[in-house]
């Protein structure tokens, strides 16, 4: 695509996409509160009040999915798992 197709006041701009994913009110309050320090789940729910569990357990397998939050899961009885934002987002923040 040249330029000219990158247009974000265009309907078929592929900017679109990206857009539409992180305007979501809870995407946007985890990748803020990501953005300070990476979470564990419970500190995370703790931290972005009103967010259910099963909204954030979805919010982040997707986060996960689109490449925007790493997933850490180290081996501990319970297992501990830590979500915390990609290179990529973060250089983006900066």
């Amino acid at each position: 695509m040249n330029d000219a197709n990158y247009d974000i006041y265009n309907s078929k701009c592929p900017t679109r996409v990206i857009l539409e994913r992180i305007s979501d009110k809870w995407t946007a309050l985890i990748i803020g509160a990501l953005a300070d320090k990476p979470y564990r789940f419970n500190e995370l729910r703790r931290k972005v009040d009103g967010v259910s569990q099963k909204m954030l357990t979805q919010t982040l397998r997707s986060l996960e999915k689109d490449g925007f939050v790493h997933r850490s899961v180290e081996p501990t009885v319970p297992v501990s798992v830590t979500y915390s934002l990609t290179r990529l987002v973060c250089t983006a923040l900066l």
